[in-house]
């Protein structure tokens, strides 16, 4: 995967264009989630982009944790710094923080796992809508409104026995959904595993808001119109 077509650096920093970030959405992530799409009023840049560019840059370590702080779109100039103790901030031109990675252990730039890792991630972060949110809403008898669906990647971590490996496969283990009036918090767990031996396990954190009481027909509309826009490659 060539990450350097879906962003672009200079001397003046990072940027994304809409196109770039919706064809990593779409074409990498599997992810049709219109507020990826090119013309979106609230357009913005798929988080999994931003986890992909770390990778890519800075390899991968034992143990990472990814903390979103706010969104990214394409009127951002972007740039990384490093604190001492190795912590990557990624700020905008005000210096505030749209993303930090704690970094400890080992570190890995082999292409082959980055890639591996990166592609396996991203993929099964990209399917969180619908199939999994969706099951779990109903299971919990709520749902996020269908006008103004909040729903927010809050952070990620890895945890890995060792990074001298060629690849890395991703296995869902389960999901839980923890819910306080109108607000919902997501953890989506997995395991990596390289030939059948479980080498490290991960964890996806996110938060739903406006939460209402289920409704099926409601939800089918929801996924007919998510299913529609990916077959037509909308």
């Amino acid at each position: 995967m060539l990450i350097e077509s879906y962003f672009s650096e200079d001397e003046n920093g990072i940027s994304f264009s809409r196109q770039q970030a919706s064809s990593f959405a779409k074409g990498i992530a599997d992810d049709f989630n219109p507020l990826h799409n090119p013309e979106a009023k609230l357009f913005c840049v798929p988080g999994d982009l931003l986890f992909a560019l770390v990778l890519a840059k800075y390899g991968v370590n034992q143990q990472m944790r990814f903390t979103f702080s706010g969104m990214v779109d394409d009127t951002h100039l972007l740039r990384f710094s490093e604190t001492e103790g190795g912590t990557l901030n990624l700020l905008d031109s005000a210096d505030k923080s749209c993303l930090s990675v704690e970094r400890l252990g080992a570190n890995s730039r082999e292409n082959g796992f980055v890639e591996s890792l990166t592609r396996n991630y991203v993929k099964f972060s990209g399917h969180t809508f619908p199939h999994v949110l969706i099951p779990l809403m109903s299971q919990h008898n709520v749902m996020i409104n269908p006008a103004r669906p909040i729903v927010i990647y809050q952070s990620m971590e890895i945890d890995l026995k060792r990074v001298d490996i060629p690849a890395a496969e991703l296995e869902f283990t389960g999901a839980q959904l923890y819910v306080e009036g109108k607000r919902g918090n997501v953890r989506l767990d997995f395991l990596l595993q390289l030939s059948g031996e479980t080498i490290g396990s991960g964890t996806k954190y996110m938060a739903m808001r406006g939460l209402r009481p289920f409704e099926q027909q409601v939800a089918d509309a929801m996924v007919f119109t998510y299913m529609n826009h990916k077959r037509l490659g909308l």
